[in-house]
C-alpha cells in the first residue's frame, strides 16, 4: 500500500453522501452483486445510503487523502438469540482504488469493532466466482454452503451466492 487510509466511522451520512453515492453507481456499473442492478441511478444511490445508518447498523469507509477509498458496514444482530453475532455487508472499494489492500483493512477493522461490540461469530455472503470470495478465505472465514440462483445479475443471469462465517474466539 502507497498511501496512507484513514478508517472512521460514519455518524452522519450527509457529508459523504454525494461522494458515497458516486462510488456505489460506479461499483453497480462495473458489475459488482451488492443489491443493485446496473444502470444505477443517482437518485436510487442517494436514497440507499440515507436510510443505512441505524441503530445496529456501523457504516465505516476508508479514506486516502480524505477521498473515500471504500465503505463497509457491520450489521449487530438484535435478536435475543444473536446478540453474539453480526453481519458483514456491502464491503465496496473504489475502482481507482483497487489492488491496494483496502478490502482487506476494511475487513480487519471491522472484525475489531464486533469484537468491541462483544460479538463473536461473524456472517457474510458473495456472489460464487467474485474474487471477494478469496479475500474472505484468506482472512480465516469458512464457506458454511452456497446458495444457487439467488442474485440476478445485470445480465438478468441468476447468480450463486457463498455463505461464510468466522468465529471471533
Amino acid at each position: 500500500m502507497l498511501q496512507t487510509v484513514v478508517i472512521e466511522q460514519v455518524n452522519s451520512i450527509e457529508p459523504y453522501l454525494d461522494e458515497m453515492s458516486d462510488m456505489l453507481i460506479q461499483i453497480v456499473d462495473a458489475g459488482a452483486s451488492i443489491g443493485f442492478l446496473p444502470p444505477l441511478e443517482y437518485k436510487e444511490a442517494v436514497a440507499y445510503w440515507e436510510q443505512v445508518l441505524q441503530p445496529a447498523t456501523l457504516l465505516y469507509v476508508a479514506k486516502i487523502n480524505d477521498v473515500i477509498a471504500g465503505t463497509i458496514q457491520l450489521h449487530l444482530c438484535t435478536k435475543p438469540n444473536g446478540d453474539h453475532r453480526a453481519e458483514v455487508a456491502k464491503l465496496m472499494v473504489h475502482l481507482d482504488y483497487r489492488r491496494h489492500g483496502i478490502a482487506r483493512l476494511l475487513m480487519e477493522h471491522v472484525e475489531q469493532q464486533a469484537r468491541l461490540a462483544q460479538r463473536i461469530l461473524l456472517v457474510l455472503d458473495t456472489r460464487d466466482g467474485d474474487p471477494s470470495n478469496r479475500l474472505y478465505q484468506s482472512l480465516g472465514y469458512s464457506q458454511a454452503g452456497q446458495i444457487p440462483n439467488y442474485a440476478k445479475s445485470g445480465t438478468s443471469s441468476l447468480d450463486a451466492t457463498n455463505l461464510y462465517y468466522k468465529n471471533l474466539v
